[in-house]
């Protein structure tokens, strides 16, 4: 969970992610042209998720927010840098969407956990 981008006011205030790996890397820094030395840098490599758009939520609804995996596209996955997170959070599948492999080609994936050939069609944040 890491606070949003987006400037728009009826945005959502997080964006979410699962975490597929960290990495602790080194890379080599040259700004303005000038090289410098080596240096340790850690990221995330993250799959995104998506607020529902069409979903209503919160204290006076009674509902949690409702987010699902970005479908496959250059925006599906990306590097996140671990300072940016808030927290982690609980998310809870929305077992009665069921699962989905539209999302993402069937089949194993770095993204999926051990066996898993499909994806929960979205999912719960735990408030």
């Amino acid at each position: 969970m890491t606070l949003s981008r987006e400037i728009n006011p009826a945005a959502h205030r997080f964006w979410y992610a699962q975490v597929v790996r960290a990495f602790h890397i080194q890379v080599h820094f040259c700004p303005g042209g000038i090289s410098q030395p080596k240096r340790g840098m850690e990221v995330l490599w993250v799959r995104w998720f998506g607020v529902d758009p069409d979903h209503r939520w919160g204290f006076k609804q009674a509902r949690l927010p409702k987010i699902g995996f970005v479908p496959d596209s250059n925006d599906a996955f990306g590097f996140l840098d671990p300072s940016l997170v808030i927290r982690g959070c609980h998310i809870i599948p929305a077992f009665a969407d069921g699962r989905t492999d539209l999302l993402m080609p069937r089949g194993p994936s770095l993204s999926r956990r051990p066996g898993e050939v499909d994806n929960w069609r979205a999912f719960y944040v735990n408030m």
